[in-house]
């Protein structure tokens, strides 16, 4: 699954596409078989904590691994977020800098500061390079909005303050961020 993977496919090309991938022929398939199939379009390996949050993502029966109806969810998921992050990389240099990455997010609704996009840039730039690849874009986005949505569940007055206990803090992050 390339970076550059056409948009539509028919149910059978996909259904080949998960049989190239589940190289154990179990009919499902895990992370190490994702990943060793996915390719953010630099080379590079995709990012193994993106991989096991999207398995997570569709994981219906908590099994660590998805079968061909997941797959097809997951693909059209990923096929979105390829369609999003051409978008938001303006100079087609196969990543996002710190611009535009604070431009997605901004169009997304988020109003945070700049010493926040900043932050998200040291967090998923991988590479040291100041950008972050399309797999990480994945993972910052997705991580960034369940973390939105676990503070909304919170926000009772939706005023954007919440007041709570330390453990409750600790509980909603590692709910959010942590693979079950």
């Amino acid at each position: 699954m390339a970076y550059g993977a056409p948009n539509m496919l028919s149910q059978q090309q996909l259904w080949d596409i998960f049989q190239r991938i589940d190289k154990d022929r179990s009919g499902s398939i895990n992370c190490v078989e994702l990943q060793t199939a996915l390719s953010n379009g630099t080379w590079t390996p995709f990012n193994p904590e993106t991989v096991r949050l999207m398995i997570s993502m569709f994981d219906r029966n908590q099994s660590g691994s998805i079968d061909f109806n997941s797959f097809q969810q997951l693909w059209r998921y990923i096929t979105d977020w390829q369609n999003t992050f051409r978008t938001y990389d303006r100079d087609n240099s196969g990543s996002i800098d710190r611009h535009e990455l604070k431009t997605a997010l901004t169009t997304f609704g988020y109003r945070l500061s700049d010493s926040f996009f900043d932050l998200l840039i040291r967090k998923f730039d991988r590479q040291g390079r100041g950008t972050i690849f399309f797999d990480d874009f994945i993972q910052a986005c997705v991580m960034l909005q369940m973390l939105t949505q676990a503070f909304a569940q919170k926000d009772v007055q939706r005023n954007g303050w919440i007041t709570i206990n330390y453990e409750t803090f600790l509980t909603m992050v590692l709910n959010t961020t942590i693979m079950k």
